[in-house]
This record gives C-alpha cells, sequence and structure tokens, in this order.
C-alpha cells in the first residue's frame, strides 16, 4: 500500500492542530480529515474520529500496524511541509 496523494487543505500557525489533510492510498481511497496536531514531543497525526454517545471519541479510520503508521505518518509530513514552504 502507498500513499499517492496528500493534500493539505487548512493549516493555522496559531492553535495547536496545524492542518487538516487528506490521502489517497493506491490511487483508489481516500481518507479525509486527518489532523497535524503540535504536541509537547513535536508534530503528529490523529486519524478521523467521531464521538460515541458515551463521550468518548473512537477512530473511524486508522492503521493496524506500525509500518503502515509510520509510512502515513511520513508522507503527510512530508506534505505538510511542502504546503508550508509553499505559503511562506
Amino acid at each position: 500500500m502507498e500513499v499517492t496523494d496528500v493534500r493539505v487543505r487548512k493549516f493555522s500557525k496559531e492553535g495547536k492542530m496545524k492542518a487538516v489533510v487528506s490521502i489517497t492510498l493506491d490511487e483508489e481511497f481516500v481518507i479525509h480529515d486527518i489532523k497535524v496536531i503540535e504536541g509537547e514531543k513535536g508534530l503528529f497525526i490523529a486519524m478521523p474520529s467521531k464521538k460515541g454517545l458515551d463521550g468518548e471519541y473512537r477512530d473511524v479510520a486508522h492503521p493496524i500496524n506500525t509500518q503502515i503508521r509510520e509510512k502515513i505518518q511520513s508522507a503527510i509530513m512530508e506534505g505538510y511541509n511542502r504546503a508550508l514552504e509553499a505559503s511562506e
């Protein structure tokens, strides 16, 4: 599985949420609303989530192993950095 497209739709210089991203996998499947968030240890991604009836948030879509998560995160961060450079 390859990340074939990364689209940074919105980014902000203020606040912890830095961007909202959509990715395409193998030119066949799209995941929207992945967030790029600035945490205490740097930037990380948060997969799309939905608030349940119990008030807890649960991921709607997520990678099932570390290798795929790292591949997705790497592609998103590269796309985010390109978008940041283009905006400056």
